[in-house]
């Protein structure tokens, strides 16, 4: 009870799963200040550095730009729109090849320079933003084009907006920077702790919020001492405690972090805000007093250029879209033929076979390191089992059924052994005596996991489209039946009684016709034995008297009687030349 009277500093702390000690190597650039980078007479500038859609240009090449000016919109809700880092002509509008560990290419807006390094008209500084709405804030980080500084380049305006069912309790910073070389959040403390602070005090009004929480990793004493200065001066309120952690890596991951600080853990598959928590960089943080303090998107960053391939090693205030190139020679150049160079650091970076890249929002550090510094491992041996790779995961996983999985390319078990939990920090391949390259492997399952997820998606969207498209076609169908029953109504209803009688009637004449007829002949045409005499009209009588009385002998095919006998049946069938037609009342007795 008596140690935190002696060190008001003093919090409980906890403690994550697994870990391990690395060599920091963070002298090699942190003892001198950072300095502003060359301005370059080209600038490649990604329409996309963020988690989410890409923005959409709004220039077009020949156009002028000024510093800060909107070069991309954002498109969606999760995006964040690019801004110019300096002033200059749009000379180009094409893919380029960006930071990427598969060496992809992406749409870039390319920037001749004029040198002036000219600002745009800017929006209005907020200073009374504690009497501001949250959602005018949001919106001020949003269209200045702030996303995570800490790597993953979430857009801010999103992650500071948890909703209404999602309260946040605290705010956590992530100071601890725990890969080793890197140390442009180190100067970035030590130099803008009062900015770093602001921009605290601006998500706490918009999270609603009255705690927040740095964490610092032991080996920046410098950068503790600056926060806490600058947070008793800032905010008297005392609502921002910097705390002191123990250096152990990964305990700059969001997770790992907030564990150490408030004891809770963030759900398999969740978020910090279903636990009432909201996770910052302190880059973001000086970003966001930059956007709603002076008006400023965010169109530079701090870069450290560092390794033993280098000659200078040190940290840069880098505009957005400079070369890596350029960087390399403002720090002398290469010491040599460098062994691997690396975006980010040495265990969550990825190798770039090439310098001539631009430098992105989530891009912090520049590492070239000699052959002693990254030796060569060799070839894979077999897994031994030893378990070392379970013991030191951050996330708690079984990296070697993991590992099984993904390497036969079984995706659903990978996913029941919870491989989206992986953080990707290189613990298990670092202490792993095989030599096994494992983050590769579950880099390649998620990769492969989530094309099948699109694939899935675009299946049952095509399903979808055509249950709909059916839907539609009966419905049409229905829609035109029900034009011709509302056709018909009103002529069956002006016709009435009468209308339908006379179609009866009509019927009737039709099949009386059809009744009397022989051979389908009309009942009114002559037949050959008219002109024959008495025989000829007797047979024409009977044949009247026979379609008028119901006893009348049923008569076959060709209109004989039934009981004709064959000779009559064969002169019915051979009639003898018709003689030609008398005048007179017979001949028009047999026409009746």
């Amino acid at each position: 009870m008596l140690f935190p009277v002696l060190n008001p500093h003093r919090q409980r702390l906890w403690h994550f799963h697994g870990g391990v000690h690395l060599p920091d190597e963070k002298t090699l650039s942190n003892g001198a200040p950072s300095v502003a980078a060359p301005l370059p007479k080209r600038l490649t500038v990604p329409l996309q550095q963020h988690i989410g859609a890409p923005a959409d240009p709004c220039v077009a090449v020949g156009d002028h730009v000024r510093k800060g000016q909107m070069l991309a919109k954002p498109q969606g809700y999760v995006s964040a729109p690019v801004h110019a880092p300096s002033s200059g002509t749009v000379v180009a509008i094409e893919h380029r090849r960006v930071p990427h560990p598969s060496g992809l290419s992406a749409p870039c807006v390319v920037i001749e320079t004029d040198g002036e390094d000219a600002w745009a008209e800017l929006p209005a500084p907020l200073p009374d933003f504690e009497q501001r709405d949250p959602s005018e804030l949001r919106e001020r980080i949003r269209q200045s084009g702030i996303v995570g500084m800490g790597g993953a380049s979430f857009p801010s305006s999103v992650k500071l907006n948890p909703g209404p069912d999602q309260p946040i309790a605290t705010l956590v910073i992530n100071g601890a920077e725990c890969e080793p070389y890197i140390t442009c959040d180190d100067l970035l403390m030590r130099e803008r702790a009062a900015d770093i602070v602001d921009g605290i005090r601006v998500m706490l009004h918009i999270l609603g919020t009255k705690r927040c929480l740095v964490g610092i990793e032991d080996n920046k004493p410098e950068a503790i001492v600056a926060m806490r200065q600058a947070a008793r001066q800032g905010d008297p309120a005392g609502r921002i405690s910097v705390v002191e952690i123990p250096t152990l890596y990964p305990s700059g991951g969001e997770k790992q972090l907030i564990k150490i600080l408030t004891g809770k853990e963030v759900p398999s598959h969740g978020i910090p805000a279903q636990i009432g928590i909201v996770c910052q960089n302190v880059g973001t943080a000086c970003a966001v007093a930059d956007a709603v303090l002076r008006g400023r998107p965010l169109v530079e960053r701090l870069v450290t250029v560092t390794g033993r391939a280098v000659a200078e090693p040190r940290n840069y205030r880098v505009r957005i879209g400079t070369s890596a190139a350029e960087l390399i020679a403002a720090s002398g150049g290469f010491v040599g033929e460098p062994e691997k160079l690396v975006v980010g650091g040495p265990m969550m970076g990825f190798s770039v076979d090439t310098d001539a890249l631009p430098i992105t929002k989530a891009a912090n550090c520049l590492l070239a390191l000699t052959a002693a510094e990254s030796p060569d491992p060799g070839e894979p041996q077999a897994c031994i089992r030893c378990g070392r790779c379970a013991e030191v995961c951050p996330a708690n996983l079984l990296p070697q059924q993991l590992y099984w999985h993904a390497r036969s390319k079984d995706l659903d078990k990978v996913q029941d052994y919870n491989l989206f939990d992986c953080i990707e920090c290189g613990c298990c391949a670092h202490v792993c005596p095989s030599h096994i390259p494992l983050v590769q492997y579950y880099r390649y399952a998620k990769t492969e996991s989530w094309a099948r997820e699109r694939e899935k998606r675009a299946a049952e969207h095509a399903r979808e489209r055509h249950a709909a498209r059916e839907a539609r076609l009966e419905r049409l169908e229905r829609e035109r039946k029900a034009k011709l029953r509302k056709k018909k109504e009103p002529v069956a209803a002006a016709g009435g009684a009468d209308a339908k009688q006379a179609a009866i009637k009509a019927a009737r004449e039709r099949a009386a016709q059809k009744r009397t007829a022989p051979d389908g002949a009309s009942a009114h045409s002559a037949t050959p034995a008219a002109a024959k005499g008495n025989g000829a009209d007797k047979t024409a009588t009977a044949g009247a008297s026979a379609v008028g009385s119901p006893s009348a002998e049923p008569r076959r095919p060709g209109g004989h009687a039934a009981s004709s006998s064959p000779a009559e049946q064969a002169a019915a069938s051979n009639p003898p030349p018709t003689p030609p037609q008398q005048e007179g009342p017979r001949a028009s007795a047999g026409n009746a």
